[in-house]
Order: C-alpha cells, then sequence, then structure tokens
C-alpha cells in the first residue's frame, strides 16, 4: 500500500517546502487540478526536478484528447496522469496507449461516475493502471466518503490497482487500511496539519502495520 500527498492549494515554491517536510514518508506526490491551472505543467517539472525518487502525478481529469495530454503531462515529468471514468473510451484508450509509449501509467478518477460497478469494469478492460474512487470537495461538503465505492471496484476489477480519495485524515486513515487499497491518496489530512512531518510520519506507520 503505497501513500500519496495530493498538493491542491499551494504554488511551486509552497509545493516544494512541503514536500521537503514530508518526502521520507510518501510514496507519490500529486500536482492536484488547483495548481495545474494555476501553474501549468511547470509545476509537475519543478517538483520532479526537485524530488527525482519520488513518483510525480499530474491530476489532469483529462476529458478529451487523451493521447495528446498525456504525452505534454509525460514530457513535463509526470509518472502518472489522470483521466475522468465519465470520459469516452476512446479517449482513454489513447491515454493507455500514450502512456505505454511513454512508460508512465494511468489513473482513472470515478468522480461522478453513476454505475461505479460497471464503469470499473470497463475500464479495467482498457488496461489501465489504478481506478481511483474519489469524493470530491463538493461531496465532501455533503458528507459523502468513498469506502463503499472502494469495496464495490476491489470486487469487480481484476488487473488495475485502486485507489482511494478524499477527505482522509489521521483518525479515518485505520478505516481506509482496513479496506485494503493499493493507494491511500491524501491532501488536507497532511497539508492543513500544524506538524505535517510528524501526521506523515504517522500514516506511513499505520500504512506499514496494515
Amino acid at each position: 500500500m503505497k501513500l500519496q500527498l495530493a498538493l491542491d492549494l499551494v504554488n511551486i515554491a509552497e509545493a516544494k517546502q512541503v514536500v521537503k517536510e514530508v518526502a521520507p514518508y510518501i510514496d507519490i506526490v500529486e500536482i492536484g487540478t488547483p495548481v495545474v491551472i494555476n501553474e501549468g505543467l511547470h509545476a509537475v517539472k519543478a517538483i520532479k526536478d526537485e524530488f527525482p525518487s519520488l513518483q510525480v502525478l499530474a491530476d489532469l481529469k483529462i476529458m478529451d484528447a487523451g493521447g495528446y495530454e498525456v504525452m505534454k503531462a509525460s514530457e513535463a515529468g509526470a509518472d502518472i496522469i489522470t483521466v475522468l471514468g465519465v470520459s469516452d473510451d476512446a479517449t482513454i484508450q489513447g491515454a493507455v496507449v500514450e502512456a505505454r509509449k511513454q512508460n508512465k501509467k494511468i489513473m482513472v478518477d470515478m468522480i461522478n461516475v453513476k454505475d461505479i460497478a460497471g464503469r470499473a469494469q470497463e475500464i479495467d478492460r482498457l488496461g489501465v493502471d489504478y481506478i481511483c474512487v474519489h469524493s470530491g470537495y463538493d461531496h465532501q461538503a455533503a458528507g459523502k466518503n468513498s469506502f463503499e465505492d472502494l469495496a464495490t471496484i476491489k470486487r469487480v476489477v481484476k488487473q488495475a490497482k485502486t485507489a482511494i480519495a478524499g477527505g482522509i485524515k489521521l483518525e479515518t486513515l485505520p478505516e481506509v487500511i482496513r479496506a485494503q487499497p493499493d493507494l491511500v491518496i491524501v491532501g488536507g489530512g497532511i497539508t492543513s496539519s500544524e506538524d505535517k512531518q510528524a501526521v506523515a510520519a504517522q500514516m506511513r506507520r499505520l500504512i506499514k502495520q496494515g
């Protein structure tokens, strides 16, 4: 089980500072959609250059032109790129084909997918690397979480690894770990903490204990 740090509300300088604090305890740094919108793919390159031993995920939430956008994110140094599960199969296929050429990985974000089980099976057959259940900010505000959706995709997916994101904190992490995703994605649970390093270290310990 791996730990991914999601950076959403920072600029490049702040992102570097946060990653520096927690780098020993995480596996993947996510350059979140707001950072990509504000800073561009330069943010991906800046973090990959500064922390070459960490994987970098570009949360592009691709909805169209999958091959082209994966190519551009790959050029910037992204190791993993996200595509939306609600996008067309051709978009996901294009992303997967380009990712294979570039030796990168594709994560499909299931945010706003209505039929989680059915769509996860379809996406799994397209050869993606990760399928991620995701309670977005607006979902979290409405009190939703992703545990039930994670159990669903773990039941039906045969090839892809599973990931979970959305509002995960130190106190809810044990419940997440019991659900056994391959990847746990934490944003504010680390970045809004007074002592980011201590929280990340504790999360790493809990994940290792399984």
